[in-house]
């Protein structure tokens, strides 16, 4: 089995609401990220990541680890790692994603989501505020 590490971001506005993407091609919404290449920090490839998907800018220190997830897909299996995100440069833009859209935490439950960031959703609809 393949382990596949991915790095993804909290991002939330002060007043709470979340950012979700939608990647080209689905209907299915997740937290901004992305895989983590070899030789590569989680923090190094999710700031990689927020500037190729959202053309925000973001440093490693504004990153805090807030959880992870761990979960199989076919002959992979996906350990994902959550960062809330303290600060960034730039207004998120649909760069590499086919829709962003800021959500209230409390409606999450309601949006179509991989396995592996189900579990995150408990845990977005407690924080308040970016």
């Amino acid at each position: 089995m393949k382990l596949i590490k991915i790095a993804a971001a909290l991002i939330a506005r002060r007043n709470g609401d979340v950012l979700l993407v939608r990647k080209s091609g689905t209907d299915i919404f997740m937290q901004p990220g992305g895989k983590i290449e070899p030789g590569e920090s989680p923090e190094a490839a999710l700031v990689r990541e927020l500037r190729e998907e959202l053309a925000v800018t973001v440093t490693p220190q504004h990153l805090e680890p807030l959880t992870f997830s761990s979960a199989g897909r076919g002959t992979r299996h996906l350990l994902l790692l959550l960062y809330r995100c303290t600060a960034w440069q730039g207004e998120p833009r649909a760069i590499d994603a086919a829709e962003i859209r800021w959500v209230l935490p409390d409606a999450l439950a309601d949006y179509d989501m991989p396995p592996a960031d189900r579990p995150f959703v408990s845990v977005l609809a407690g924080q308040r505020g970016g």
